[in-house]
């Protein structure tokens, strides 16, 4: 069956071929070798020293790991999760950090590639995952929670597939400092309901700290813009399917052959709502016939522009505030 067709995962990549046990524990390895107690309280972000230098964003972000034995990071290839990763490859050493990737067909198959790619220049071991939100209905019913499903289903996995068998002493994930201020973050919860740490956010690191981090440790996602999953696309109380994320990706990977640095096509239906950041606007409109056919060969009949440009959480945000924009 087709990926559109389908939640299972298509393992075209000969490097992601489960063997025996991997297939087993749902688990794929691609480069070499929660309990019932309550969760404990969140510390106060530690912060920054004024003055602070790339060192010493370092090293506010090592202190939060210290003590600890094997690590695993839930990573993305993002930004916040290489940093996080990178910073605890330096700080453990390689042999004690996993990178830990959940799969599932809200996962772009580019970013899937430029995570791998990201996690071999830091010289980190990647573990992949199957995750199954896709079978949750509350995921697949798209409420302004759908990312609390998602992450919970990714935390749960872990948990159950890899962390035991791995010897992981504890699970981080990417959040940061301006994430954690943020009202449309609810994997949050799942995050301290499974507790997950957030080393980022725990010592205070800023959106632009980690990116200034990650120059400084020059890792190529350093100024790689946010790439949300791609059922963040499609509007709350409208189904999560396959098919509708898969649409998504082709149109917006189309346009980035087109030579767009960014974009999210918002699935409308019939009608893909694009979005590209505002100094790319002009150009979409320049090249409306191929930005129309491109979006339209991803299975689209109808191709807007939305004039405000590229709006991050403009869905979620929009229903928590009480709006009705879709």
């Amino acid at each position: 069956m087709s990926r559109a067709g389908s939640w299972g995962v298509q393992h075209s990549d000969p490097r992601c071929a489960l063997d025996a046990r991997g297939a087993k524990m749902g688990r794929m390895e691609t480069s070499p070798p929660s309990g019932s107690s309550p969760a404990p309280a969140r510390p106060e972000p530690a912060g920054v020293p004024a003055g602070h230098d790339a060192v010493a964003l370092e090293a506010a972000v090592a202190a939060q790991l210290t003590g600890l034995g094997r690590f695993g990071v839930a990573y993305s290839g993002g930004v916040d999760s290489a940093t996080l990763l990178a910073v605890a490859v330096r700080a453990l050493g390689a042999d004690r950090v996993v990178a830990i990737l959940g799969i599932s067909p809200s996962l772009a198959a580019d970013e899937r590639a430029a995570a791998h790619e990201v996690a071999a220049v830091i010289g980190a071991r990647v573990v992949e995952i199957e995750t199954r939100e896709g079978e949750r209905a509350a995921y697949i019913a798209n409420g302004p929670d759908r990312c609390f499903h998602c992450k919970d289903e990714l935390f749960a996995t872990i948990d159950a597939s890899v962390a035991g068998d791995l010897g992981l002493d504890a699970i981080a994930y990417g959040e940061n400092a301006d994430d954690a201020a943020r009202i449309d973050r609810p994997g949050a919860q799942a995050a301290t309901d499974h507790r997950v740490l957030r080393p980022l956010a725990d010592a205070g690191l800023t959106k632009a700290q980690v990116r200034e981090l990650a120059r400084a440790l020059e890792l190529p996602c350093a100024d790689k813009p946010a790439a949300p999953c791609l059922a963040s696309r499609i509007p709350h109380f409208e189904e999560v399917t396959p098919a509708k994320l898969a649409a998504v990706e082709a149109a917006e990977k189309a346009l980035r052959e087109l030579g767009f640095s960014d974009s999210r096509v918002r699935h409308h239906g019939d009608v893909a709502r694009i979005e590209v950041p505002e100094d790319e606007v002009a150009q979409a409109v320049t090249r409306r016939h191929e930005v129309n056919a491109a979006v339209r060969a991803a299975g689209f009949r109808y191709a807007t522009l939305d004039l405000a440009g590229l709006q991050s959480g403009a869905f979620t945000l929009t229903v928590l505030a009480g709006g009705s924009r879709g």
